[in-house]
């Protein structure tokens, strides 16, 4: 794994809060070179780096506690501007606030209480969970083994998938003992053993450094070692943050496609010589397009935000500890219905963008196709068909929603 310089916040300073100046400030900045990033590694390394000293990866944690103090609604709020700003930030730092929720939903655990107060000094966490071999998707089965070695464990294993890992401080990583235990090692990421390679080689988000993690005989302590069962049972539908999480950042890329259509439309001189109006910035036909755009972004911002809203009613439930089904059923429900519609409209959006501006917005040098290239990866990310015979089923048959990874 590449060095990379970890300069932490100040202590004394308080963390960015949603809506404030300073979280202005950070989106700017993020936004100012969000093209050059879609191609230089080192670029987004300094990105995050702003990301930490501002530590944006506590918003969620209370106020009184050193945290942000965002709800989740505002939290993924947060995440459709990150993803405006630069779709491959806010995906870097998914499995940060996924992990993040589980935390303080487990706080009362000393293992994750640790957890809270490493994200308040401004760390970041990744995962390490998804594997090649696995032959059932998203059912939870690990190859990687924590097997014991003297007072502790060994752990090996590769995962695939890995985002953010090159960027980030500890990773929790799913395994199993000999015995079959269904277990979570939460280690250093500089810990002699561990290598996270950058080799991700998809068409868009290429700089999520979602590539792999390789394992080989990492000392484990006993008290890194969490046993998922007991300490770490999880949520009724535990994966609707992840995947809501995903359709934010493509709610953010639609406000870009927006963004970047009018900036194209207002700076172009000429038009086709049969056109409604010479100057395409008056040309009713172009106008019209960048409407039918505005209308598609906003329509997936409201989905988006009415599935967190669901998701927040459920996670209050689990915060008293009695997590309702019903409600995270629910949530599972309109997150599921978000991400089929949203991907069709955003990737029929990113391809009109094109309409509004001739061959010239076809260049390179432009590279507006990365909003196309970066809403097509993501989207691909989870199965549509599945999601939709899943809830048809449900409609016609009363058939429970699948409760794993992946919906």
């Amino acid at each position: 794994m590449t060095k990379i310089d970890i300069t932490l916040a100040d202590q004394g300073a308080a963390p960015v809060t949603f809506g404030s100046p300073a979280f202005h400030h950070l989106l700017d900045s993020l936004n100012d070179a969000a093209e050059p990033r879609d191609r230089d590694t080192e670029a987004t390394v300094a990105a995050i780096a702003r990301v930490r000293k501002a530590r944006l990866g506590a918003l969620r944690l209370p106020r009184a506690e050193g945290g942000g103090g965002a709800t989740l609604r505002e939290l993924f709020e947060t995440i459709i501007l990150l993803g405006e700003a630069d779709s491959n930030i806010p995906h870097i730092l998914r499995n940060q606030f996924a992990f993040t929720e589980k935390a303080l939903r487990l706080r009362a655990n000393p293992k994750f209480a640790k957890v809270l107060n490493e994200i308040r000094a401004g760390r970041l966490f990744g995962l390490g969970a998804s594997e090649l071999g696995t032959p059932n998707i998203g059912n939870g089965d690990s190859e990687t083994s924590l097997t014991p070695d003297g007072d502790g464990f060994r752990l090996n294993g590769r995962k695939y998938y890995s985002t953010g890992n090159f960027y980030f401080d500890y990773i929790y990583v799913r395994s199993k003992t000999p015995a079959g235990v269904a277990v979570a090692a939460l280690i250093p990421i500089t810990r002699a053993g561990v290598t996270v390679d950058d080799d991700w080689d998809g068409i868009g988000q290429r700089r999520t450094a979602s590539g792999t993690t390789i394992l080989k005989d990492v000392h484990v302590a006993r008290e890194e070692v969490v046993v998922l069962a007991e300490e770490d049972p999880g949520l009724p539908h535990d994966a609707t943050f992840p995947q809501l999480y995903l359709t934010a950042i493509i709610a953010g890329i639609l406000r870009a496609v927006v963004r970047d259509a009018t900036a194209l439309v207002k700076r172009r001189d000429r038009n086709y010589y049969h056109a409604l109006a010479d100057r395409p910035a008056e040309d009713p036909l172009l106008q019209q397009i960048i409407g039918r755009l505005a209308s598609v972004a906003y329509v997936a911002e409201a989905s988006v935000l009415r599935a967190a809203d669901a998701l927040s009613a459920a996670y209050d439930s689990a915060s008293v500890g009695q997590p309702d089904p019903l409600l995270f059923e629910e949530a599972a429900l309109k997150a599921a219905k978000s991400k089929i519609v949203v991907d069709e409209l955003a990737l029929n959006a990113a391809s009109h963008l094109f309409d509004v501006g001739g061959a010239s917005a076809a260049t390179q040098r432009q590279r507006l196709d990365r909003h196309w290239r970066n809403i097509r990866t993501i989207a691909s990310h989870n199965p549509v068909a599945y999601k939709a015979l899943a809830i048809g089923r449900q409609a016609i048959n009363q058939t429970p929603l699948p409760k794993a990874a992946f919906f």
